[in-house]
């Protein structure tokens, strides 16, 4: 697949998920994944990640909470290391998912902030 916002949404995927989260899952995806992978990079990091008014970081920290209230802590860990490529530090990180508590509940956020943390200690931020 090649068009201009996909190129886009590649190279936006490989800045904040690294070769891992971007390369790597589009050539690890079966023929079944495969057009969802596309999808993925073209409509969310090529088009929806990059529309104006909000800045990435901005973004980052949004979809952190969303991902937060719907208990998708798979995706939360993954966008923690998007956001920290997007200039949120971990103090922000951390405000985000303590102000997810009075909005999301405490189970949610318990669970948000061990995958966080998680991934904060891998990226050696922790």
């Amino acid at each position: 697949m090649s068009n201009k916002a996909f190129e886009k949404g590649l190279e936006l995927r490989r800045k904040m998920l690294g070769p891992e989260g971007a390369d790597k899952k589009l050539e690890a995806a079966s023929d079944f994944i495969k057009p969802l992978e596309e999808w993925v990079t073209q409509q969310c990091f090529g088009e929806a990640w990059q529309r104006p008014v909000l800045d990435l970081k901005t973004r980052s920290m949004l979809t952190i909470a969303m991902l937060v209230s719907m208990g998708q802590n798979y995706h939360v860990k993954h966008h923690v290391r998007g956001a920290i490529a997007n200039g949120v530090t971990k103090d922000e990180i951390r405000e985000v998912l303590m102000h997810a508590v009075i909005y999301c509940g405490l189970p949610q956020t318990v669970h948000a902030m061990l995958a966080a943390e998680e991934a904060l200690k891998e990226m050696k931020l922790l």
